[in-house]
């Protein structure tokens, strides 16, 4: 594989790594904001409009966050009838081939999550709820991870297509 394909893999799995170690610790936040309006509800009688929302979005932010780096752990689902009995090129051929199919529709998924920025910031949406919180920040955020989801799937191609070849990326 020419080294500007490797330098790109390295780098993208650096930045999926760091990202998706760094979304681990969203659960944490969320599990935070329902303990809050737990105690808060139960202990208290307050409730709170805006937890169920914050938790929503900490979740969103945490598997869009944390997508390219379970493609780096394999921790996707896979429907395993052929694949295992295959040899190591096979699979990585079938890989290449479904990588693209992915790419594909990254691509179109990254192009209605630039334009759902657009609008969001364009207008100051909100969301329609009592609390009504700005819609933009959570929409930007998805957008950098639909971004960071397609650098790693185009990583994983060009592993896949070195694998396939009898070159695995080092």
């Amino acid at each position: 594989m020419p080294k500007i394909f490797r330098i790109y893999v390295r780098y993208v799995e650096a930045a999926s790594q760091a990202v998706g170690k760094f979304s681990m610790y969203m659960v944490f936040a969320m599990m935070g904001i329902l303990l809050f309006e737990s105690i808060s509800r139960t202990i208290f009688n307050v409730p709170h409009i805006w937890v169920v929302e914050m938790a929503q979005f900490f979740m969103a932010a945490y598997y869009l966050l944390g997508g390219g780096y379970s493609m780096i752990l394999d921790g996707h689902v896979r429907m395993d009838l052929l694949y295992s009995r295959w040899s190591a090129r096979r699979q990585a051929l079938a890989d290449a081939f479904t990588s693209i199919l992915l790419i594909f529709y990254m691509v179109f998924l990254l192009g209605g999550g630039i334009s759902s920025v657009k609008y969001a910031v364009k207008y100051g949406q909100v969301n329609y709820t009592p609390w009504g919180p700005p819609l933009a920040p959570i929409k930007i955020i998805m957008a950098i991870g639909i971004v960071l989801m397609l650098l790693q799937v185009i990583a994983t191609f060009f592993k896949n297509v070195a694998q396939a070849r009898g070159k695995p990326v080092t």
